[in-house]
């Protein structure tokens, strides 16, 4: 799914006049993928339980391989099972050479293809993992243009972890240790179960067994114990845990993705109405948090809000005094004095917990605090109460109480627990940001290296450039790129912007009827959002026009006697670029 970026700033009218009466592609929050176009990981069971445990004999291979290689990240605290793999596995390779042979060659895959962050690292192997058959096959369940960006970037290790998996018997290692792995999730069953329960319970929502998304935990014990996987593949949830030497997880990152699971549905079904928090975006564009995050409000607001819940859901720490059912009355006052105590040091908790959200960026914690200290009161469920809480928002008060803070952003940047792979930020979501601060042609160089690459989504690659040739003012340039963005894409949104786009160029060179033609070609791709509706229809009521150019007197809107249209516009310098309007 393209970035949610909008873009800040032009320095051609040209530019400037097309994205006017539009908001630009990738920007508006309705511009979310339906989870029906996105094909489900193979672990997950469409007629299987909503929330579920299990393993991966997949993911298994990846954390041997990767072992083999040296990755001892967590090792120490791993649970003792991942110890005894290693050796077993180390067994194998001393007597085989052949499997020796493909280690090393798996090995210097894993060299070429390291971010230099672990996490990352691991991170993209699990990704692929989670679209492959069981092993020996370990072929695609999805065509390769369906896989997540990352998981496209290391297509190639499949023939070398087919032979390393067949020559060092992997199968029989995982066989020998599946009793393990099977004990691993019974112990974890109980406290997942109790989170989720308790989770539905505080968001008073019913718990259905069954529903058409799932919610899946992966027991992983060959990873990182200090590391969480935790992706969204359309509507379905997956986060991959390896516990500690303790049999414990991080708890706290599977709750969280949790409530992503429960929360999201529920903003970006209304996505439409939510832009009109735009600006509290703008405000934290300095701040640490997650490119992702401050890239669309719904995630934005999303993220504000779990944060919320988590204060007032966490473990304090704080040891609970309640009063005495048989308490002398002698000895009440104090006994209230006590519980008041307590009640005032779990809450300073809690508001600790919030400041600090607020200061890493999201500033809508506090609203939201406050907002369920209300909603805790009711009767009625988060669904029922997201409405007046989200969309009932005094929008400039909210924003005055913030700048009332003068909040001073903390340097260190946040993480991201939950990753959505159909927003991974990439090199193309980079060449974005670099359009929105007025560097085309950086945008423009990673866009061509994109496509030099083989990426995954060339559709997006020619839309930067037609994007970036608009800025530059080399308009033949731009008809091109949006034409093969056409060609190529299968996204409405995509599609429908680049006629929008090429109805505009076609309105300012003088040719009606071909603008005519784009607009209701833009209107047939079916992207439902609001922004294109309106400018597509915008186009059609009259012909688009530069500012500050008035039609020309008995001008007619078909093109000119001559069949010829006008030569295309060139750069044109605006001293103040134009910004596009904020959808309403």
């Amino acid at each position: 799914m393209p970035s949610l970026i909008r873009l800040r700033s032009f320095v051609s009218v040209f530019t400037a006049a097309l994205l006017c009466s539009g908001a630009v592609f990738a920007q508006s929050a309705s511009d979310v993928s339906s989870p029906a176009q996105q094909q489900p990981p193979a672990l997950i069971d469409p007629a299987g339980p909503s929330i579920s445990l299990a393993t991966s004999e997949v993911l298994f291979d990846f954390g041997v391989a990767l072992n083999a290689c040296g990755y001892n990240d967590g090792l120490a605290n791993s649970e003792p099972v991942r110890m005894k793999i290693r050796q077993e596995v180390d067994q194998t390779l001393a007597t085989s050479t052949a499997a020796t042979a493909d280690r090393d060659k798996l090995c210097v895959f894993f060299e070429r293809h390291d971010f230099g962050n672990s996490a990352k690292n691991v991170a993209q192997y699990v990704s692929l993992g989670l679209y492959l058959t069981p092993p020996p096959n370990l072929k695609l369940t999805v065509p390769q243009q369906s896989l997540p960006p990352d998981a496209n970037g290391v297509l190639d290790v499949l023939p070398l972890l087919r032979s390393f998996v067949q020559d060092a018997d992997l199968h029989a290692t995982w066989v020998n240790n599946h009793a393990a792995y099977d004990k691993l999730v019974s112990v974890l069953h109980g406290p997942i179960t109790q989170m989720t329960l308790n989770t539905d319970i505080y968001l008073k929502e019913p718990i259905s067994t069954y529903t058409d998304r799932r919610f899946l935990i992966v027991v992983a014990p060959m990873l990182n114990p200090g590391d969480t996987n935790a992706r969204i593949y359309g509507g379905d949830y997956i986060v991959v845990v390896s516990p500690s030497k303790q049999g414990t997880i991080h708890m706290h990152n599977v709750h969280q993705a949790y409530l992503h699971y429960e929360i999201d549905p529920l903003l970006y079904t209304r996505a439409n109405a939510i832009d009109r928090l735009q600006p509290f975006l703008n405000m934290v564009q300095n701040a640490p948090i997650s490119f992702q995050d401050k890239s669309g409000i719904i995630p934005f607001v999303i993220e504000c809000l779990i944060r919320a819940i988590e204060a007032r859901t966490m473990n304090t720490g704080v040891p609970v005094y309640k009063i005495p059912a048989n308490a002398p009355r002698r000895e009440m006052t104090a006994d209230y004095r006590k519980r008041t105590a307590y009640l005032k040091q779990v809450a300073r908790v809690r508001q600790n917990y919030v400041d600090k959200s607020m200061l890493q960026g999201y500033i809508l914690t506090q609203y939201f605090y406050r907002q369920l200290i209300a909603f805790e009161r009711t009767p009625t469920s988060l669904s029922q109460s997201i409405g007046p809480m989200v969309y009932g928002m005094d929008v400039p008060s909210e924003i005055g109480l913030i700048k009332s803070l003068h909040l001073h952003f903390d340097a260190q940047p946040t993480s991201e627990v939950v990753e959505n792979t159909l927003a991974a930020p990439d090199a193309l979501d980079h060449a974005e940001s670099l359009l929105a601060q007025n560097h085309p042609h950086a945008a423009a160089a990673i866009a061509n290296q994109a496509l030099a690459d083989r990426t995954s989504s060339p559709d997006r690659a020619w839309y930067v450039l037609a994007r970036a040739s608009l800025v530059n003012g080399n308009v033949p340039n731009a008809v091109e790129d949006f034409q093969k963005t056409i060609s190529v894409s299968k996204n409405p949104r995509l599609v429908a912007w680049s006629h929008i786009y090429l109805g505009r160029i076609d309105d300012v060179n003088g040719d009606r009827n071909a603008a005519l033609a784009q607009y209701k070609l833009a209107l047939e791709f079916q992207d439902d959002s609001r922004d294109t509706i309106q400018a597509a229809q915008g186009g059609l009521a009259s012909p688009y026009r530069l500012p500050g150019e008035p039609p020309a007197p008995g001008a007619s809107n078909s093109t000119p006697a001559t069949g010829k249209p006008p030569a295309p516009r060139t750069k044109i310098k605006l001293p103040n670029p134009a910004l596009p309007p904020q959808p309403e």
